[in-house]
């Protein structure tokens, strides 16, 4: 069985980015990881896990097609910016609905795996940055942009990131070629917790409240989906309508969390076939391993829930 085109390279998640001149810094977006394929000049837009997002992204796959460049595989993120220049996964989400503005729809392009029919994966990153660049240019106004980096100085680079409120900082080694999954060679430090969590059940709404009042998340565990907590907050009115709409089609009479949660809760909850994964930013994991202060940032249909981890 042949291998998918598109197989990413992952970041390993670290406390702190390194130090060193052996190490470039890229700023971390908030949005969906994709690969552009691009054969005969038309461009496909694949998912981490090869799904094809091609319909999604209409407007990114015709500037790719713009690019001049016959066959090529690009590696990226699709991101909303907002005016002020952050990147916000919550506005993706948004742009992807049926009614919401996509002016700020931007494809930050980090990698370039093949071009001309030739592969670059085992070039040193700095090799293959160097002919992106060269085939992106300094496009700062369109679809298509080239993701900068900075050369060492990774925590000065981390605290200025910080200080304008971006997501985080992805730490590379300039020397290493392409190498898809996990490996060290690639690490990210993020400025706010936040993560994937599997969606394994709800509570219904209280008050003036549509559609839920929480979701009951959790992670996996080996084969267990270990209960992270619940998350109330981070929802539009008609968000909470949608997915209580899109939860009920998938209720199930089991709890899918081992063990379940204790309480009323575990007694009051609706359980739901553990296939959703959602993003939730919350401010720090307690010491029995629930999350504080989360809130919904939206559903993650590019990851898979047996892929999700604790961080």
């Amino acid at each position: 069985m042949p291998s998918p085109p598109y197989r990413p390279q992952l970041a390993t998640l670290v406390t702190a980015p390194p130090e060193g001149d052996q190490w470039l810094h890229e700023i971390k977006y908030d949005g969906y990881r994709i690969g552009c394929l691009i054969r005969g000049g038309r461009a496909t837009l694949l998912t981490r896990n090869g799904n094809n997002w091609t319909a999604a992204f209409p407007e990114i796959a015709a500037a790719a097609g713009d690019l001049g460049v016959r066959d090529a595989l690009l590696d990226g993120e699709v991101v909303m910016l907002l005016p002020d220049g952050r990147s916000s996964f919550q506005a993706l989400q948004h742009a992807l609905s049926a009614t919401a503005p996509r002016a700020g729809l931007v494809y930050f392009v980090f990698d370039l795996l093949r071009l001309d029919g030739r592969s670059l994966e085992r070039l040193p990153l700095e090799a293959r940055k160097a002919r992106l660049r060269t085939l992106i240019g300094r496009r700062t106004r369109r679809p298509i942009r080239y993701a900068d980096h900075v050369e060492g100085r990774g925590r000065r680079f981390f605290d200025q990131v910080r200080r304008l409120g971006l997501e985080g900082v992805v730490s590379k080694r300039r020397d290493l070629p392409y190498a898809a999954g996990r490996h060290g060679g690639w690490l990210k430090t993020k400025c706010t917790r936040r993560q994937e969590f599997v969606i394994g059940g709800f509570t219904d709404p209280a008050g003036a409240r549509d559609g839920l009042g929480a979701l009951l998340v959790g992670y996996y565990d080996g084969g267990r989906l270990v209960f992270s907590g619940r998350v109330g907050t981070g929802f539009t009115h008609q968000g909470a309508i949608d997915l209580r709409r899109r939860l009920d089609a998938i209720a199930r009479k089991e709890c899918p969390f081992d063990p379940p949660p204790e309480g009323a809760l575990g007694r009051r909850a609706h359980w739901v076939k553990p296939s959703l994964v959602g993003e939730v930013a919350f401010t720090e994991w307690t010491g029995d391993g629930k999350i504080r202060h989360p809130s919904f940032q939206g559903l993650r249909a590019d990851k898979k829930p047996r892929e999700v981890r604790r961080d």
